[in-house]
C-alpha cells in the first residue's frame, strides 16, 4: 500500500524536480518550453513557485512519504490566482517563457474561458516521476480529495494536454468536455468529475 501525506514547505525541492520529471514530455510543457536543454530546469523552477505561491499555501497538495510525485489541488473558489500572487509567479514564469509571454497568456486565457463556474476542487497538477509511473502513485494522490468530493458531494476539474492520460482520468470518474485547441499549441481536454454516490 502506497502511503499518501501532505506535502510541507520542506518537501517543495524534491516535489519540484519530480513534477518537472513527470511534465518533461507534456505537450503543454514542450510548447511552452521547446528547448530540450533547459526544459526540466526551468520546469522545476515553475513548480517551486507554483507549490511556494499556490499549492502549498492551499493545504491540499499531496505526495508519497519519498515525494514520488504530487497532486495539487486548489478548493473550491480559489483555482484563479490572486494579482499578487500572479506577481509573485512572475519571475518564474518569465524566466520559462521569456519573450513568449504574451502570446502564451493569451492562448491560456482561452482555456479560462472554458473553466467551469461552479463550484469545484481544481486538480492544478497531477504528475509523478517517470521511474514510479505504473504503481499505482496517481490513484492513490488522487484519493483524498476525491473521496472529499463524494462526501460532501462535491466536483472536481482538470485540463490535461497528453491524450494517454484521459484513461487514467476517466478512471477515476473524470469525463472530458470539449477539447480547447491552443492557438499554434498544443489541444486541452477539460474534464469535470461529478460527485459518485
Amino acid at each position: 500500500m502506497i502511503a499518501v501525506r501532505r506535502a510541507t514547505p520542506s518537501d517543495t525541492p524534491v516535489l519540484a524536480a519530480a513534477l518537472a520529471r513527470a511534465f518533461e514530455d507534456d505537450p503543454l510543457m514542450v510548447w511552452l518550453v521547446p528547448d530540450t536543454g533547459r526544459r526540466t530546469h526551468l520546469l522545476a523552477e515553475l513548480f517551486v513557485a507554483t507549490l511556494e505561491v499556490l499549492a502549498l499555501p492551499a493545504g491540499e497538495t499531496y505526495t508519497t512519504q519519498e515525494c514520488w510525485g504530487g497532486a495539487l489541488w486548489l478548493p473550491p473558489g480559489r483555482w484563479r490566482p490572486r494579482r499578487l500572487d500572479q506577481l509573485k509567479l512572475l519571475p518564474a514564469t518569465w524566466k520559462l517563457l521569456g519573450r513568449r509571454l504574451g502570446k502564451v497568456a493569451s492562448a491560456l486565457r482561452a482555456v479560462e474561458q472554458h473553466h467551469p463556474e461552479e463550484a469545484h476542487w481544481y486538480l492544478h497538477s497531477l504528475g509523478i516521476d517517470p521511474v514510479h509511473q505504473g504503481r499505482g502513485v496517481g490513484r492513490a494522490i488522487l484519493t483524498p480529495i476525491l473521496q472529499r468530493c463524494d462526501a460532501t458531494r462535491s466536483a472536481a476539474y482538470l485540463e490535461s494536454s497528453k491524450p494517454r492520460n484521459l484513461a487514467f482520468y476517466e478512471a477515476a470518474g473524470f469525463v472530458a468536455r470539449a477539447p480547447v485547441e491552443l492557438a499554434d499549441g498544443p489541444t486541452l481536454w477539460p474534464m469535470w468529475r461529478d460527485p459518485r454516490p
